[in-house]
C-alpha cells in the first residue's frame, strides 16, 4: 500500500470534509413506515436509483445503507489516498475468502464498500467501460437488445461528465470527447498531474513492432492497446462517487429518505400474486442485539447491496437452493438454485521493479513532510500530486492463439481483451510489505476475461455472520495460462528501449520466476483480487439458463415485488473496472422501473 493507516489518521485531521444534507441514523426517526420503493443498499447503483426514481414526485423512496455517511472519512475525497481505504478499514465489510486451493491454500482479503456510496467510495477510481463485444454479448444472452452497446452507450454518457483534468493540460489525442457525456453526475477526467514515466510508457507504443498499439480512447468500444486512463476525478481534484454525484444534490427532495448505519436483516413475503410470493416488507436492525424495525414497499423492494450482500440477504430470506436453505433451518420461499452461484472476479498480480530514480510516489509514503505539503496543496487548490490515483496509463491485450487453441476464449469477442496492464509510478502490493528503501515501478497484471467461477454461500442463518466467499481463482486453466502470459508481457514491456537506464531490475520473487513452472508458482503465490465480483444473482447467460436469478428486466424470477440492481446481475464479467458499466446499468434500470409503473 502507498500509505499506512497510521499516516492516514495523522493527516486526516488537517482538512475538512464536504458538508451534506441531513441523513437518518436511527430507524425509529423515519417519518413513515411505507414507501413506494425501498432500496436496500446506498452504494454505486442504489444511489443512482434514489436520484432517478425520486425525480418522480409521486414516488416515495427510502434508501437503507448498512454503513455510515461517507463524510466520516476524509481520505475518500483524495485520489492519491485511494489505497489507504482498503482493506480492514471502518468503511469496508472486511470480508475474506475461503482457502483458495489453486492459490497455495491462501485466504484473500476481500473488501467491499460499507459506506454511503458503497465501493464507488473506496475503489481505485479507474473509469473503463469495456468493449462493444461485452454489451452485445449481454444483449444476445438475455435476448434484450437494450443491453447492447448502442443502447448502453446512451446510459454511459448519461452517467458521466467529462471535465478537464485539474492541471488543465491539453487532452487532444488522449480522449475522444464525442463518446463521452458532459452533463452527468459523475465527473471523469484524465490524470491531472504528469509524472516522469508518462512519456516512457507512451513511447513504448512507437516501437516497431510495438508491445501495445496506441489507443486514443479505451472507452470508445475498442479498448485493445495502450492509452491514457480516465478516472472518476473532477477538475477540483476530488473523487467523484455515487454519494457526492447522485445523492447529495437531491437529499433535499421531500419524497426521498436515506437511512444509514442500519442493516436489512430479512425480506418478508406477504401473500401471492399469480402463484408467486409477493415481497413487500423488510426487517432491519442496527446490531445483532438491537430492536428490529420493519418498513414496507407498496411497489418494489430493490436489492442494490452488491455481489456479496445481495445473495446473502436473498438466501436468508428464503430465496435460493431449497435443499441448502433447509439444511440451515431457513424456510424455502422461492427455489432459485443460482442465487450466490456463478461468482466471477478479476485476479490481479502486482509485479514490481526497482528503478534508478527518486522521482516516484514512494517518496510520499516515507517522507511525512513531503506528503503534508502535497496534501496542503490539494486542499488549497485541488492540484498537485494528490490528484493522482497512480494509474495514468492502462494497456489491454489478448492472449496468443496458442492459448485459445488449448483452453478456448472466455472473452466476449475479438475486440475484447483478456488482459489488463496498469503501470504505477511506485511500489504497489496487497501481498508484500513495502521495502524500507528503494524506488519502484509496478505493473499490475489482471485477467479480465476469466473462465473461473466461484460462489457465495451462507455460513449460518444469521445476517450478522459473514458469508462464505469462494471466488474459485484459477479453477479454470485458461486463467493461469493467461496470467503467466501477462507476466511475461510485463517483463517484455519494461525491458523496452524507453526504460533503458531507468529500470534496474525486478524484485527477487519476480526475478526468480523464469520457467513456465516458476512463473505459474509465482502467480499462485501472488494473486489477489482487484475487487470486481459480479454474477451472483445473474440475468440469463444464455437462452436456456436454469441458474438465472433475475429476468432481463432485473425482476427476481419466481417472486413478485422484488428486483435486483447491482453488479450481481451481470452474467459475464465486463473486461473493465465495473463501476462505469454499473452506473450505466443502474441508469437503464431506473428507466425500466419507471416504465413498469407507467412513467
Amino acid at each position: 500500500m502507498l500509505f499506512s493507516l497510521l499516516f492516514l489518521s495523522t493527516i486526516a485531521v488537517a482538512c475538512c470534509s464536504l458538508a451534506r444534507g441531513a441523513l437518518y441514523t436511527d430507524p425509529s426517526a423515519l417519518p413513515q413506515t411505507t414507501y413506494d420503493f425501498v432500496i436496500v443498499g446506498g452504494g454505486t447503483a442504489g444511489n443512482v436509483l434514489a436520484n432517478r426514481l425520486s425525480e418522480i414526485l409521486s414516488f416515495s423512496v427510502l434508501v437503507i445503507e448498512a454503513g455510515p455517511s461517507q463524510t466520516a472519512v476524509f481520505a475518500d475525497e483524495v485520489p492519491f489516498l485511494d489505497m489507504t481505504l482498503t482493506p480492514d478499514t471502518s468503511i469496508t465489510w472486511n470480508y475474506t475468502t475461503t482457502e483458495q486451493s489453486n492459490l497455495d491454500n491462501r485466504i484473500i482479503t476481500y473488501p467491499r464498500g460499507r459506506v454511503l456510496g458503497g465501493s464507488s467510495v473506496v475503489n481505485l477510481l479507474v473509469w473503463t467501460r469495456g468493449s462493444e463485444d461485452d454489451y452485445n454479448r449481454l444483449a444476445a444472452a438475455t435476448g434484450e437488445s437494450g443491453w447492447g452497446w448502442n443502447s448502453m452507450l446512451d446510459y454511459m454518457m448519461k452517467s458521466e461528465d467529462l471535465v478537464p483534468p485539474s492541471d488543465h493540460m491539453d487532452t487532444a489525442g488522449k480522449v475522444d470527447s464525442s463518446v463521452h457525456g458532459t452533463n452527468g453526475p459523475i465527473h471523469i477526467s484524465l490524470e491531472g498531474y504528469p509524472v516522469n514515466i508518462d512519456q516512457r510508457i507512451i513511447g513504448m507504443t512507437n516501437l516497431t513492432p510495438p508491445v501495445f498499439d496506441y489507443v486514443e480512447d479505451m472507452n470508445a468500444g475498442f479498448p485493445i492497446g495502450l492509452g491514457w486512463s480516465q478516472s472518476a476525478i473532477g477538475t477540483n481534484g476530488h473523487r467523484s462517487d455515487s454519494a457526492t454525484g447522485y445523492l447529495d444534490p437531491v437529499l433535499s427532495r421531500s419524497n426521498l429518505d436515506v437511512l444509514v448505519e442500519t442493516t436489512v436483516t430479512k425480506l418478508i413475503s406477504n401473500g401471492t400474486q399469480d402463484d408467486e410470493p409477493v415481497f413487500t416488507t423488510i426487517q432491519m436492525a442496527q446490531s445483532s442485539t438491537s430492536q428490529i424495525y420493519t418498513v414496507h414497499a407498496s411497489k418494489e423492494i430493490i436489492l442494490s447491496a452488491g455481489s456479496i450482500n445481495t445473495p446473502q440477504l436473498m438466501m436468508l430470506s428464503g430465496i435460493g437452493d431449497s435443499a441448502t436453505l433447509k439444511s440451515l433451518a431457513i424456510e424455502s420461499i422461492v427455489h432459485s438454485p443460482g442465487v450466490g452461484q456463478n461468482l466471477i472476479d478479476h485476479p490481479l498480480i502486482t509485479n514490481n521493479w526497482l528503478v534508478n530514480s527518486t522521482n516516484t510516489n514512494d517518496e510520499y509514503a516515507r517522507n511525512a513532510t513531503l506528503a503534508a505539503e502535497a496534501l496542503a496543496q490539494w486542499n488549497a487548490t485541488g492540484t498537485g500530486p494528490f490528484v493522482d490515483n497512480n494509474a495514468e496509463q492502462i494497456g489491454w491485450a489478448r492472449v496468443p492463439e496458442s492459448i485459445f487453441q488449448q483452453y478456448g476464449d472466455p472473452s466476449a469477442g475479438q475486440n475484447s481483451p483478456n488482459l489488463e496492464f496498469i503501470i504505477a509510478n511506485a511500489w504497489a502490493s496487497w501481498t508484500q510489505p513495502r521495502p524500507a528503501t528503494g524506488n519502484y515501478l509496478t505493473v499490475l497484471t489482471v485477467v479480465v476475461s476469466p473462465g473461473s467461477r466461484g460462489a457465495v454461500t451462507l455460513a449460518s442463518n444469521s445476517i450478522w455472520d459473514m458469508p462464505l466467499i469462494d471466488p474459485g481463482y484459477f479453477s479454470d486453466p485458461f486463467d493461469i495460462a493467461a496470467m503467466v502470459h501477462a507476466i511475461n508481457m510485463s517483463k517484455t514491456f519494461v525491458q523496452g528501449p524507453t526504460w533503458e537506464g531507468y529500470v534496474i531490475g525486478p524484485v527477487p520473487e519476480l526475478a526468480a520466476a523464469q520457467t513456465y513452472e516458476e512463473l505459474e508458482a509465482y502467480a499462485r503465490n501472488q494473486v489477489t483480487t482487484i475487487w470486481h465480483p459480479v454474477g451472483t444473482a445473474r440475468m440469463p447467460a444464455n437462452s436456456s439458463d436454469v441458474e438465472a436469478v433475475v429476468t432481463s428486466e432485473l425482476l427476481v424470477k419466481g417472486a413478485s415485488g422484488l428486483r435486483v440492481v447491482d453488479a450481481s446481475v451481470f452474467p459475464y464479467i465486463p473486461a473493465a473496472h465495473p463501476q462505469a458499466p454499473l452506473y450505466a446499468l443502474a441508469e437503464r434500470a431506473a428507466d425500466l422501473i419507471k416504465a413498469a409503473w407507467g412513467v
